[in-house]
């Protein structure tokens, strides 16, 4: 005897997305970004510094309303003159944590704080984008193993 195959209905041919955020720290403990030298301290704690001068990364902070830190999303890794930073990944991980403020992040082994133009582009992109989901790009950070460069601070953002 022959078994019949059952149909399923086509709903049920599709990949469920679940959408999950928890912390274990309150919102009073978490650190708050009142200006960029904020974020380039917490930034600095968080920061592998033996790899500042060796690759370039692409990190940013989630802020809550009050501007306080809720995560660190860790964007990508690269090489020695890039690393891509995709910002469907960045947009993501902030409409996920539930963030209303975002400070980009990355650094440059070179030790050249200047923007390039894809810093410029990326930042420009980013910020649009976020805008239509109402997160706001607080500011983008360039870290070196000395300094900082904030786009807030020289006016670029």
């Amino acid at each position: 005897m022959e078994q019949q195959k059952v149909q399923l209905p086509e709903w049920t041919k599709v990949a469920e997305v679940e959408l999950v955020y928890k912390t274990k720290v309150k919102a009073s403990e978490r650190p708050k970004i009142n200006s960029s030298k904020d974020s380039y301290e917490l930034l600095r704690q968080l920061w592998n510094f033996g790899k500042m001068e060796m690759l370039e990364e692409f990190k940013i902070l989630l802020l809550n309303r009050g501007n306080r830190v809720m995560g660190v999303y860790e964007v990508s890794s690269g090489g020695i003159t890039g690393t891509v930073a995709d910002p469907r990944l960045i947009l993501a991980a902030a409409i996920k944590s539930l963030a209303v403020g975002i400070v980009l992040c990355h650094n440059h082994p070179s030790g050249n704080l200047t923007p390039s133009r894809a810093d410029e582009q990326l930042t420009r992109k980013i910020k649009e984008a976020a805008a239509y989901h109402d997160i706001t790009v607080l500011d983008h950070l360039i870290l070196t193993g000395e300094s900082y460069l904030s786009f807030a601070d020289e006016g670029l953002l």
